[in-house]
């Protein structure tokens, strides 16, 4: 009797280099790709018509905004609580993909010490019998001078914190701090994030499921009409990752590309010399230095 293996997303490739961290964050990488583009903020959209070869994004204040394309970059929790309406209804195998690939929650609590009362080490964590017990905390001191440590909560914890208070959160996390190292001081700041909750994400990444099909993320990244669909769930090879959402993005882009050329009779040469143009601009205004530590 022969047994049959199923493996969800077996193209993932391992990039070289190791881990890093944004010292500053991703504010300076979003500055510079943000350089000559026109963005709105705050406009949280509801619903999204395709009609006439054109796209309407409507928003919650009633405005509206039309083109000839649009790429779809929503967090895949917000698309699978079905909050922004499409009109036409999204194909089946859309829906099937959407409804298919799994979310994940990973929630951080920043503390913030009057001192240092850690080794000088990258993380501090423990195992134990129970998830709520068992965790990490990364050690930014080692890479940014300050003296904060951030508990990174994963699991079924990640859920069970975000019904907790801010302080009962802290002082919950300070309690497993204090069973590895006992000299802990309380801290003098402290943010708690909520991205299970949090409207404008529910969730943290995408993740597989098991034995769910293996052509889940190309028919969640296929596109619709004029719709295209790109972020880190909608990338084959690293999913759950900013690098995946940023190359699911160039991805995307290039497709819409491709599809108003052709749709709107416009030479290919001509997009070509335009995102030339762009690029030197980026490269003469908009390059920034960006600090990664190796830790």
């Amino acid at each position: 009797m022969k047994s049959a293996l199923s493996f969800a997303n077996l193209q993932e490739h391992v990039l070289t280099g190791g881990h890093g961290l944004m010292v500053n964050g991703y504010d300076p990488v979003i500055r510079a790709l943000a350089q000559g583009l026109d963005i709105h903020l705050n406009h949280r959209v509801t619903k999204i018509i395709q009609r006439y070869n054109k796209v309407i994004v409507c928003v919650e204040d009633g405005a509206s905004f039309v083109a000839d394309a649009a790429i779809v970059t929503v967090p895949l929790g917000v698309l699978k609580a079905n909050i922004i309406k499409f009109e036409p209804e999204l194909p089946k195998e859309k829906l099937s993909a959407i409804a298919d690939l799994g979310v994940g929650i990973e929630n951080k609590i920043a503390l913030k010490f009057d001192t240092v009362f850690w080794p000088d080490v990258e993380v501090i964590g423990r195992v134990a019998p129970t998830s709520n017990a068992c965790g990490y905390f990364l050690n930014l001191n080692k890479a940014t001078g300050n003296p904060v440590l951030v508990c990174m909560v994963a699991g079924r914890f990640a859920y069970e914190i975000e019904k907790l208070s801010d302080e009962e959160s802290v002082n919950f996390v300070m309690s497993q701090l204090r069973n590895m190292l006992p000299q802990a001081t309380d801290p003098v700041q402290y943010l708690v994030s909520r991205w299970g909750s949090d409207p404008n994400s529910l969730g943290s990444y995408s993740c597989d499921l098991v034995g769910k099909p293996a052509d889940l993320y190309e028919r969640f990244c296929a596109p619709v009409g004029s719709l295209f669909f790109a972020g880190e769930a909608a990338c084959i090879d690293h999913s759950g990752s900013v690098h995946g959402a940023y190359s699911s993005g160039i991805a995307a882009a290039e497709d819409c590309r491709r599809r108003l050329s052709a749709q709107l009779g416009i030479s290919a040469g001509l997009f070509q010399v335009g995102k030339a143009a762009m690029r030197e601009e980026m490269t003469a205004e908009a390059m920034v230095p960006f600090q990664i530590s190796r830790l």
